[in-house]
């Protein structure tokens, strides 16, 4: 009898878990899963520890021992390279408007570099020279390219 009550306390908390596995974002869950494949390796190694195969343990330790890096060191590097990158003037993106807003004419001149009163074709001319430098694909920011489009579609209609 003790069993079938565990048992279904099991089911309600695995039930219970995988519905907020659902409204978990994709990082949250890959770094559970890192925490959880971590810790049982850990206890995989402290087990073969305690029954006298210390080698094993060794060698599921050394297993690990990528995914304990990233866990435990991964962040500091993430840290250090967008350090880095904020140092060589890469990934500096200007505040947002706290409104959320569009953009006005005046503003989608200045994004493009132009006057205003400019024409059709050099707004696309502008907007062709800038998206060129600034794509994502070419290591650009999505948010500058989004201006860009933004500003285009303002002008442009």
């Amino acid at each position: 009898m003790i069993w079938l009550l565990v048992s279904g306390a099991v089911i309600a908390l695995f039930l219970w878990l995988l519905r907020a596995f659902t409204r978990a974002s994709v990082t949250d869950v890959k770094v559970f899963l890192s925490w959880f494949a971590a810790l049982a390796g850990v206890s995989l190694a402290a087990m073969l520890v305690i029954t006298g195969r210390g080698w094993s343990a060794v060698f599921a330790l050394v297993m690990l021992a990528p995914l304990l890096w990233d866990i435990w060191l991964g962040p500091a590097v993430a840290r250090r390279r967008a350090g880095a990158a904020r140092e060589a003037g890469q990934g500096r993106e200007p505040p947002r408007r706290p409104n959320g807003g569009g953009m006005s004419r005046d503003e989608a001149y200045a994004v493009l570099g132009l006057k205003p009163g400019a024409s059709d074709m050099e707004i696309r001319a502008a907007y062709r020279r800038l998206m060129a430098a600034a794509h994502p694909d070419k290591g650009g920011s999505d948010w500058i390219a989004a201006r860009l489009n933004q500003a285009r579609d303002v002008l442009l209609g």
